[in-house]
């Protein structure tokens, strides 16, 4: 049984000698202990955001100060009644993203759903008395292409870490629309507009949800998604996000 570790770290250098890895951030070795396709020194940097923020849209202003509704907020608040981001979308944050996304990189879901809920675990208001976490919907389409999709991923994790249900089926996404990111602010809602559904009505009604998805920029999916949800039936819907942009 003593030789047990050295037969470990054999098998070790064994694997760094003829499959080395490197981290798909700073292309360090990984030779640490659970050290899989990043890095500990990277996923260490990765900022959580402590900003004042409103407390409808989550909107994140730069500095210190007071946490005050926005403007926008103050002339129409959104459909949903809340909404935090983890972070800024920037740093070894935004980069983890994007391996996630368009890296394929699907392990990472997990790094993403501890960010929310290290940053956000305090937040009493945010989390009191949720009866289901629902990922926001990719079309099936963008889904089979990816293989996965990236919300309901983390989704699974935040679930996992709070013991809230996750509902996967309940929102759909029914119509293809362009990537958020390729449109102007002011076409980002007409974008998605009509384009999400409630599948299972009866699972939603009287129900708190929280809406879960990757970057939040104007707020234009999450609103859309939450008047979809409160049409079906739906008590009151909070969202969180993994990065603000």
């Amino acid at each position: 049984m003593a030789q047990a570790p050295l037969f470990s770290k054999i098998g070790r250098l064994a694997e760094l000698a003829f499959f080395p890895s490197f981290c798909k951030i700073c292309g360090r070795l990984l030779e640490k202990p659970g050290e899989r396709i990043l890095c500990r020194d990277c996923l260490e940097r990765i900022e959580l955001s402590r900003s004042p923020k409103c407390p409808f849209c989550g909107k994140l202003y730069e500095g210190a100060g007071e946490s005050h509704a926005c403007g926008a907020c103050a002339a129409s608040p959104p459909s949903f009644s809340r909404h935090r981001s983890a972070g800024r979308y920037r740093g070894v944050l935004k980069d983890v993203l994007l391996l996630l996304k368009y890296g394929k990189c699907r392990p990472l879901a997990p790094i993403l759903g501890k960010a929310i809920h290290e940053s956000l675990r305090r937040d009493g208001e945010l989390w009191r008395d949720v009866d289901l976490i629902v990922p926001v919907p990719l079309y099936k389409k963008r889904r089979r292409e990816r293989g996965f999709n990236q919300s309901a991923d983390i989704a699974r994790d935040i679930g996992r870490r709070t013991g809230i249900p996750v509902a996967h089926k309940v929102l759909q996404k029914i119509r293809s629309t362009p990537p958020q990111t390729s449109l102007e602010r002011r076409d980002r809602i007409e974008n998605v507009c009509g384009a999400y559904a409630v599948g299972r009505k009866r699972a939603v009604e009287g129900r708190i949800v929280l809406l879960v998805d990757d970057v939040y920029t104007t707020g234009s999916t999450l609103g859309e998604c939450a008047r979809v949800l409160r049409g079906a039936g739906v008590a009151e819907v909070r969202a969180v996000t993994v990065a603000q942009a």
